[in-house]
């Protein structure tokens, strides 16, 4: 039985009650447990074509479509009006399997030297319930980029926007309805060309699937799915709801560790990464220079072929990790994590670069609450310099292994069996269920609100991108300082961009990729912190598109039943490309008598609420702040705002909470009536260490 309407919404509004002070059904446990567990099979049915596609397994991709699923394909048309128009559609799994094998060609990743890296990222994922509130359909939209090689030297590289539709088939599970791609930037045929606009033409806004406020409710209804338990309400396997639950509150720590482990690579944090493993680890790498390595002594020791610990001046070492799958297993000890990491290998003192482009399947283990990287497999696809490309293999050796693939099937229904079911009734496990369910929540929330914000960002739309915001949220304007509240986040940005005419086309846009989350949340799943790397791919009608990269630091709430932004801080740039020709490695030290660049001149008619100086020694080094501005390819600090996920070693750089907060204690969670979520280890039960 249901709530009145009335005590419902009051339950909705007064979101500062915590979820243990609240009675939760077996009924709605399972129908939210039921309705997360979708969004994340979604993802990772996405994932997997990317996985799939690198080692051109294009009929296992279309299998991952329903059967009458289309494949489109959009493209600009230099008209605001009518900015894309369709120039493919393919309906049905053997067309879309025979029209991918024709499109990638020799560049498919079997042919020898070639190579389909097929990237699909950020995602924001809103599932569509019924009126059983079961989630039956869903959207997505996804940031693309993909590179491919023939291994004779041709290349090909494509980016742009999926908005999809996902559909549920019953016992098939979940499916691709309709992939929806907008091409925007393109470069094929010569490496160094690069790429431009599709077609030369400008680009125009790729129409959203959801709201500001869409963007902070992955699922709907979950915070109206709190159900008064009565006599005759249906009992549930109450054991499996637990395990189910624990699978997800493990996998989100496995994607933390692992992320986490990537930031410490880039950083060269060699005892920080060995930390996260545990006593018995392996390291395997794959191909040529490859081989075996156990034990910490045996992690530290390849680590070590990278480069002394640290970065020094003008080296480079960046690894994104993308497309990553996470399966736990059901013993809950153990877990699997694989994905595709691209390197961007640099060093300006002498002006090399190279590109990597690797599969890694890693292991996990879980002991006293904690989960430790056990076994790490670095499969190297391509290795290539960058001046070179990709486009003529980079191996002596073409790779002929393939790791096996995780399955990307999870369960959506509750079985309950006599033998073990418990009366939902008298269990009270029931409201820690809910609780543990609100954690899993907020990640995918805290996921979308990151992903929309680079989203709107990306069309310089002000309006919807402050409409993310918390009514006492905060923000960074680059080069600025500090604005505070919706109106003045938003104003800040027209006083920065203008009032930009959105469906005018553009010559050109700096994308904000946000991939690589590690998203810490609080107790009672009402707040969290974000770290995410900015990846800045750019493309212009006239020159060709580069790479930059910088850091993000940000704080999510739940405010009247919908997740907003609480804090944004961008800490930029860690490393720049001053053009395509010249890459990563091709930057000049800055002259020391050079005057350190002025803060955003628009802020002396709309100044910040606090300036970038003001916060101290936090923001010393980047423009705007105190201290002598870094720029590439010096070494800038990069900031941590957790400990090591393992040891709880504290970084050298380490600042917890909101990055304004020290010196604004009234925009603190804590202040505003959140919990501020863990900065460092955590066990099983979401407690600190």
């Amino acid at each position: 039985m249901r709530l009145p309407p009335q005590v419902s919404s009051l339950l909705l509004l007064t979101c500062l009650i915590p979820f243990t002070q609240a009675v939760a059904s077996a009924n709605s446990v399972a129908r939210n447990l039921q309705n997360i567990e979708s969004v994340r099979t979604i993802k990772d049915i996405q994932r997997q074509i990317s996985q799939l596609a690198a080692f051109g397994l294009y009929a296992n991709i279309s299998l991952l479509f329903a059967p009458n699923g289309t494949f489109q394909v959009l493209a600009p048309t230099n008209s605001s009006s009518t900015p894309y128009t369709i120039s493919t559609t393919i309906t049905g799994r053997a067309a879309i399997a025979a029209f991918l094998i024709q499109d990638a060609g020799l560049m498919n990743g079997i042919a020898p030297g070639s190579m389909d890296i097929w990237i699909t990222e950020t995602p924001l994922v809103n599932l569509e319930v019924d009126s059983q509130g079961l989630g039956q359909r869903a959207k997505g939209r996804w940031n693309g980029i993909r590179f491919q090689g023939d291994g004779k030297g041709g290349t090909r590289l494509r980016g742009g926007i999926y908005e999809n539709e996902y559909v549920y088939l019953g016992k098939e599970g979940w499916k691709v309805d309709v992939l929806r791609y907008y091409g925007m930037y393109e470069g094929e045929g010569e490496y160094k060309d690069g790429w431009r606009n599709v077609g030369g033409n400008g680009l125009g806004r790729v129409k959203y699937h959801m709201t500001p406020d869409g963007a902070g409710v992955p699922v709907p209804g979950f915070y109206e799915g709190i159900e008064e338990i009565v006599d005759g309400d249906m009992d549930v396997d109450i054991e499996e709801l637990e395990k189910r639950v624990q699978r997800l509150n493990d996998e989100d720590e496995v994607r933390n560790l692992m992320h986490s482990h990537g930031y410490y690579v880039d950083r060269r944090m060699w005892t920080d990464v060995v930390d996260l493993h545990s006593s018995n680890t392996s390291v395997t790498v794959r191909g040529e220079g490859g081989g075996n390595f156990t034990g910490p002594a045996g992690v530290r020791k390849v680590l070590e072929r990278m480069g002394p610990e640290n970065l020094t001046q003008g080296i480079n070492n960046d690894h994104p990790i993308l497309d990553m799958i996470v399966e736990v297993d059901p013993n809950g000890r153990e877990a699997v994590a694989r994905g595709i990491e691209i390197g961007m290998i640099g060093d300006a003192n002498n002006k090399t670069a190279r590109w990597e482009f690797n599969v890694f399947r890693n292991g996990f283990v879980k002991g006293q609450g904690v989960w430790k990287v056990k076994h790490v497999d670095i499969t190297p696809l391509i290795v290539a310099d960058y001046h070179e490309g990709w486009g003529y293999g980079g191996l002596k050796t073409p790779n002929m292994y393939t790791p096996p693939f995780l399955n990307t099937s999870r369960p959506r229904s509750t079985s309950p069996s006599t033998s073990t079911r418990r009366a939902a009734k008298k269990d009270p496990n029931l409201d820690n269920l809910q609780r543990r369910l609100a954690k899993a929540l907020a990640f995918d929330a805290a996921e979308n609100l990151s992903t929309a914000y680079g989203y709107f960002l990306d069309d310089l739309d002000c309006s919807l991108m402050g409409s993310l915001f918390a009514s006492l949220g905060h923000k960074a304007s680059p080069f600025a300082g500090f604005y505070s509240t919706p109106t003045r986040i938003t104003d800040a940005c027209f006083a920065s961009w203008g009032h930009t005419n959105t469906s005018s086309l553009r010559s050109g846009i700096s994308y904000h990729w946000r991939p690589q989350p590690v998203i810490l949340v609080s107790s009672d799943g009402r707040s969290a912190t974000l770290r995410a790397r900015l990846l800045q791919p750019n493309t212009a009608l006239d020159k060709p598109g580069a790479f930059n990269s910088a850091m993000y630091h940000d704080q999510m709430v739940l405010e009247n039943g919908i997740w907003r932004l609480w804090s944004v801080t961008i800490d930029e740039f860690y490393w720049t490309s001053s053009s395509w020709a010249g890459g990563w490695s091709n930057a000049t030290l800055r002259n020391d008598s050079t005057p350190d660049p002025e803060p955003a001149g628009w802020t002396k008619k709309y100044p910040p609420d606090l300036s970038i100086k003001d916060v101290g020694d936090r923001e010393a080094g980047f423009r705007g702040g105190s201290g002598r501005y870094v720029e590439w390819p010096m070494i800038q600090r990069m900031w941590f705002q957790y400990r090591n996920l393992v040891s709880g070693r504290t970084p050298e750089w380490f600042w917890e909470g909101c990055v304004p907060c020290r010196v604004r204690r009234d925009w603190a969670l804590e202040e505003n009536g959140y919990q501020e979520p863990p900065s460092g280890p955590v066990v099983g039960d979401g407690t600190r260490r």
